[in-house]
């Protein structure tokens, strides 16, 4: 009898002991060598990520820096129209195209065919009898992707000297020439009416002889130069 309750307990103990060894969780002897991939990805995704846009920053602060065009540079036009002493007025505008490429180092910087703006700055027939013909314009701004680039330029002035000195000698000439035809002709009053005649004749004369208006026109072209330096931003 004892001999069998020794027995019963001690399978009691090894059945307790079997269960409790099954139902305990298994230990976790490895080693977690990718602590966290999702960690490492995002750290290593952010410094990457950070590098590229200070790369990308770094670009485009060395693509705004611009280009420097010198003063004294020369600018050549072709006029869109006609301007003269004659036909065009202070204050008057007008149009035109860039004639050959401006460069700066190697670069195009300026292409040819870039449209342009200008104004008269003064205007003046030739006299009759003093005083020459003028002709002021300037350049204003040229047009560059599409925005008008305000410019510095140095006048282009055109001048024509009047005949006044030739036009007196004429007409000087011509009243002497007359007065001596009319003394020959009649005397004293004839020699009147002969001077008369002659000075006409003189100053007729001179309107039809030498003087000139001056005429840029259309598709010429005029050189200016820049007085300031122009600073053009790199697209």
């Amino acid at each position: 009898m004892r001999s069998r309750l020794v027995l019963l307990t001690l399978s009691l103990y090894l059945t307790f002991a079997v269960l409790g060894c099954t139902s305990k969780p298994p230990a976790d002897t490895s080693t977690d060598t990718t602590a966290n991939p999702s960690d490492t990805t995002a750290k290593g995704g952010g410094k990457e990520a950070k590098e590229g846009k200070e790369s990308k920053e770094a670009k485009k602060e060395k693509k705004k820096e611009p280009v420097i065009v010198p003063a004294g540079t020369s600018v050549t036009v072709t006029l869109g129209s006609a301007l003269g002493s004659k036909l065009s007025q202070a204050g008057q505008t007008f149009t035109g195209t860039v004639a050959k490429d401006i460069t700066v180092g190697n670069e195009v910087v300026i292409p040819k065919g870039s449209t342009v703006a200008g104004s008269v700055t003064d205007a003046k027939a030739l006299g009759k009898f003093k005083g020459g013909a003028v002709l002021d314009i300037r350049l204003d701004s040229i047009n560059l992707n599409g925005y008008d680039m305000p410019v510095q330029t140095a006048a282009r002035s055109f001048t024509e000297k009047g005949k006044g000195k030739r036009t007196a000698v004429i007409t000087g000439g011509g009243a002497a020439l007359g007065g001596i035809i009319g003394a020959i002709a009649g005397g004293g009053k004839g020699a009147a009416i002969g001077a008369a005649a002659g000075a006409g004749a003189g100053a007729g004369g001179s309107a039809f002889t030498g003087n000139k208006e001056i005429v840029l026109p259309a598709e010429s072209d005029v050189t200016f130069e820049l007085t300031q330096e122009l600073k053009l931003e790199r697209m």
